[in-house]
């Protein structure tokens, strides 16, 4: 399939969903078992889900999502797992967006259509490594891809633990060819390198994970397998880290030190990352775009 008809975009955006679906149960399964500590007397946490809406400029639907966020739980502080499904037309500097990244004809014919699932986890317990995870397929009569990865964030950093959060994702890409000649882990670890480096600290974001955007092969199916596999290795890469460190001891300097991380991440997030300029520019609910935000954060 060389194209990408309506019938595709449908198999994406339902599978983002049930993706979403699956990854809201198993946290909540997470906040049941809890763990000793601070938090275990608190009653287990639950997704708030509020539905999101877009309107285009003449004020027509033009798709949503779901937004669904779980607050001060036994082992997550803040965590969003957002499912969206968009249409419409591009802006002026969307457009532009899209003929700098090859995209050509924007201007004759803005149409796009886009769907995904996007993640960010923010933990109680300083031991346990935030994460960022998301898969997504853009679409405009032009050109279509795919997208997306997952990436780790510890304020205190474990070998152990990055080193079983890269295998499964290696282990994820294995299944399927090089790129561009390259072995597809490798070629994918190294552009997460890249993308989540914050220049202004000289500094990456966390530990990686892979990354990778504008992936088309010329081949729909494999190319959607592949997303699809980032996916279902996110609850086997990170669930188990979680379960390791989320009823270990910390003290007042770590939480300091989770905090001031966190603000490094915020920083990130509104400076650099390509989703939150494009889901503020497109008109996406605004909370629904803002919602990797932590919930505390402090600057040193």
């Amino acid at each position: 399939m060389s194209d990408a008809p309506p019938e595709a975009r449908r198999r994406a955006a339902d599978w983002f969903r049930e993706l979403r679906d699956t990854i809201v149960a198993a946290f909540e399964a997470l906040e049941v078992a809890g763990a000793p500590g601070p938090f275990a007397d608190r009653p287990a946490g639950r997704f708030e889900v509020t539905p999101t809406r877009r309107a285009s400029e003449d004020g027509s639907d033009a798709g949503g999502g779901l937004m669904s966020i779980l607050r001060g739980g036994r082992v997550f502080e803040k965590v969003g797992v957002n499912w969206s499904e968009v249409h419409g037309a591009l802006g002026t500097r969307a457009q532009a967006a899209m003929a700098a990244r090859g995209v050509p004809g924007m201007a004759d014919d803005p149409r796009f259509w886009a769907s995904g699932i996007s993640l960010v986890a923010h933990m109680q317990n300083p031991h346990v490594p935030a994460v960022h995870m998301n898969t997504r397929m853009f679409w405009t009569p032009h050109a279509w891809w795919f997208g997306g990865g997952a990436d780790l964030n510890p304020c205190l950093e474990y070998d152990d633990d990055t080193a079983q959060f890269h295998a499964v994702l290696r282990e994820a890409c294995a299944k399927h060819p090089p790129l561009d000649g390259e072995d597809r882990y490798e070629k994918l670890k190294a552009w997460a390198d890249r993308y989540f480096y914050i220049p202004h600290r000289g500094r990456a974001r966390g530990v990686g994970g892979v990354f990778y955007d504008d992936l088309n092969t010329g081949d729909w199916e494999d190319d959607f397998a592949f997303t699809q596999d980032v996916g279902r290795a996110f609850l086997p890469a990170f669930v188990p880290l979680v379960e390791r460190r989320r009823g270990q001891d910390w003290s007042e300097a770590d939480k300091h030190a989770q905090l001031v991380h966190r603000g490094l991440y915020a920083e990130y997030n509104l400076v650099y990352d390509r989703g939150t300029k494009f889901g503020l520019e497109s008109g996406h609910d605004a909370n629904a775009v803002l919602m990797s935000l932590p919930p505390e954060a402090k600057w040193p």
